[in-house]
């Protein structure tokens, strides 16, 4: 059933009162039965809400992952026990893998959720990469963690799981890890723990550099200070009985947004609760299935890389046992981060870089290659869940874990056209986003250095007399009471009132009354629904810019500055370990013109990729098809194709005009310079050619075929 709008009649003659009042009278009785209707289906909605709530807790908290998977290796069989195990996704119908394809290992955020969501429907990261002819691995974990285990046993654990991969794919090149949110943080200790044992690396949404942030636009990392820092999570694994709600980390995630949490997100399913309602109710099971830490691992969290912010001052110790210093990393690390952010803004997920590597030249004499992509206006969840994103910036992401190792070491930022496709643009350290502040870094130290005392005296005065008063009676009083699982299971069928909405469902479904768009009573709805938004919208403004004022009222003062301390350290950086060699002797002189044709290949494109300041996808990919068809390349290990690329770029630095002159004396037959002129020309294919590489290309051609075969 539907109504006209409010308008003048086409035949243009002015409405009468009986007939605004009959538009009006009809538009009332449809939107009242809509409204009806859509409040039973809307209560039966949050009912199965709070009954999926209790099924999936009763059921241990599955993975919501959309795949079919096998678990083959479990986490409690190890000498140090994890409640973490590796699943191997089982690959569609009609997807052949090929064996020598780089398997994808996929770590989940465990923030508080369960596992499972970077695969929780077909368009996700896991069916993109099966698609893309990549065997898939999942670390998956469940709801409760084995008794005294740490984040380092988890560390230990993830490191046997990426062993296993190994194993399970001989002929292929290390795996490339996906980490998700805090999954990032475990990826990037692996990586520069084991830097052997991993590939590329993408991180999503990851806070590395957590003081880092805007001012007003990104508050949450003003909240552990203004908290006193981490006694208040080791205050609550006490009460817990040396265990740590996840539901309350959900809490402070949702507090964050209170306008979506209090009212858009419910209003939402009620505006199109015929059409929402399924995505509602699988997003929301992810939502709520809380999981908990035990006290060392939150403790960990907070103070190592929240309140501490220690990762980025190679300050925290890995499953090895020593500090891990991310310039340590080998591979290409991929940065995937958002503007509509507001957990893991750009300053968190690539403030990093400038702090562990200090300048462009340390990147580049190290030989590594970082590239970073960042989105206009997507949120957190939607970095590494969205359908957009996925089919757009995850295609492009998951393409350049083969690709980026082809790019000369550097920054490089991805841009994607309008068509989706993607090009690199090198970048220097002054692109990446800043704090805002010239005391920030000051003012968190203090909140640091404030959270270990306030920690310290909780440890040695309070945590004595709390621990023996809670047993796992009360830490179950203690949870349940949590509003986060009081409000689902009002809205469950434990909830006599929802069960007698509900049983009006099956009646509503049958005759369905939809109030249409145009109709007045429904757009006056929609108003009013803005106007509440935009009322909670300016709560958290205004309450956020208190957080502010109170918490750099109270830590960037003289007195505070003092009584913690006062400057903050600074955190020193190696000189780079693949800086130019030294001139001394004639060895280096002997070694320009070994290797054969494969050093020269090798020397060629290196030099070609370093003076390239835009690198088109393509490029990449037609010089990835070029390199695997060539028999030579074919009978190196991937090991000894890194050090060839590794001393050819050496000897770059150290003479670069007698490095490429000299190209002829390593590639001597006709047959092997025509394939390395095509494979110089290959890696050049694309509209954004720098100039610069176009003019040495032309002369490693003229070098090519104008000298003499020897």
């Amino acid at each position: 059933m539907s109504s006209p709008p409010l308008s003048v009649p086409e035949n243009g003659a002015l409405l009468t009162p009986l007939d605004l009042w009959g538009q009006l009278a009809e538009d009332w009785l449809v939107y009242s039965m809509d409204f009806g209707q859509r409040l039973t289906l809307f209560l039966d909605t949050k009912r199965q809400q709070g009954d999926n709530f209790i099924q999936e807790n009763r059921k241990g908290l599955p993975p919501v992952l959309h795949f079919d998977y096998e678990v083959i290796f479990d986490g409690k069989d190890l000498d140090e026990p994890v409640n973490y195990s590796l699943a191997r996704i089982t690959p569609e119908e009609g997807h052949d893998i090929p064996d020598d394809a780089r398997p994808l290992v996929i770590i989940d955020p465990r923030a508080g959720h369960g596992p499972g969501i970077g695969g929780f429907r077909k368009e996700s990261e896991v069916g993109l990469a099966m698609r893309k002819n990549h065997p898939v691995y999942f670390m998956l974990f469940t709801q409760h963690p084995v008794p005294g285990q740490t984040l380092a046993h988890v560390f230990k654990a993830q490191v046997e799981f990426l062993k296993a991969v190994r194993m399970f794919h001989p002929e292929a090149e290390n795996p490339a890890v996906i980490g998700n949110c805090l999954g990032g943080w475990a990826a990037a200790l692996i990586a520069a723990d084991h830097p052997n044992l991993t590939g590329p690396i993408i991180l999503n949404g990851s806070p590395l550099s957590y003081w880092a942030g805007k001012d007003i636009q990104n508050p949450m990392r003003y909240r552990g200070g203004l908290f006193g820092g981490g006694w208040l999570a080791l205050l609550s694994a006490d009460l817990g009985n040396g265990i740590f709600d996840g539901a309350q980390l959900v809490a402070g995630f949702e507090d964050l947004n209170p306008g979506n949490t209090w009212w858009k997100k419910d209003y939402n399913l009620w505006n199109a609760v015929d059409t929402e309602k399924d995505r509602y109710l699988f997003f929301e099971k992810w939502w709520n299935g809380f999981v908990f830490m035990t006290r060392d691992e939150i403790r960990f969290v907070v103070r190592d890389l929240f309140v501490g912010n220690r990762l980025e001052e190679g300050e925290v110790t890995g499953g090895s046992g020593d500090a891990v210093d991310l310039k340590r990393l080998r591979d290409p690390v991929i940065i995937f981060a958002s503007k509509g952010d507001n957990i893991t803004p750009p300053e968190q997920a690539l403030g990093w870089i400038e702090r562990v590597w200090g300048s462009l030249e340390e990147i580049k004499g190290r030989g590594q290659v970082i590239v970073y992509l960042v989105h206009e206006a997507v949120g957190h969840l939607g970095i590494f869940v969205s359908r957009k994103v996925i089919l757009r910036e995850h295609n492009e992401l998951i393409d350049s874990v083969d690709l980026a190792n082809h790019l000369a070491p550097g920054l490089y930022e991805m841009i994607l056209d309008e068509k989706g496709e993607a090009h690199f643009e090198a970048r220097d350290l002054s692109c990446l986003a800043h704090a805002e502040g010239a005391n920030t870094e000051r003012v968190f130290d203090n909140v640091k250095k404030g959270s270990e005392m306030l920690e310290s005296w909780y440890d040695a005065w309070v945590s004595p007399w709390i621990k023996p008063l809670a047993n796992e009676l009360t830490a179950s009083v203690v949870r349940e009471g949590a509003p986060q699982r009081q409000r689902l299971y009002w809205n469950s069928s434990l909830n006599p009132m929802m069960k007698m909405a509900s049983a009006w469902t099956p009646w509503v479904e049958k005759h369905r009354v939809e109030a249409p768009e145009n109709n007045l009573f429904r757009q006056w709805e929609r108003a009013v629904s803005d106007m509440v938004g935009v009322v909670l919208d300016g709560y958290r403004d205004q309450r956020d810019l208190a957080m502010e004022s109170l918490f750099y009222a109270f830590y960037d003062n003289l007195l505070t500055h003092l009584a913690l301390g006062g400057e903050r350290r600074v955190f020193q950086k190696e000189s780079g370990e693949a800086s130019p060699p030294s001139p001394e002797g004639s060895r280096w002189l002997e070694r320009m013109v070994e290797g054969g044709v494969m050093a020269g290949l090798f020397r060629g494109l290196v030099a070609l990729g370093g003076v390239k300041k835009v690198v088109d996808k393509t490029q990449l990919a037609t010089m990835n098809a070029f390199l695997k068809e060539s028999h030579q390349i074919e009978a190196m290990t991937l090991g000894e194709a890194k050090k060839t690329v590794k001393e050819q770029r050496a000897l770059l630095a150290f003479n670069r005009e007698l490095a490429i002159n000299t190209l002829p004396e390593l590639i001597k037959t006709p047959e092997e310079r025509l394939t390395a002129i095509a494979i110089f020309e290959a890696s050049l294919e694309g509209e954004n050619v720098d100039r610069t590489a176009r003019l040495l290309f032309s002369h490693l051609k003229a070098l090519l075929k104008d000298r003499k075969v020897l």
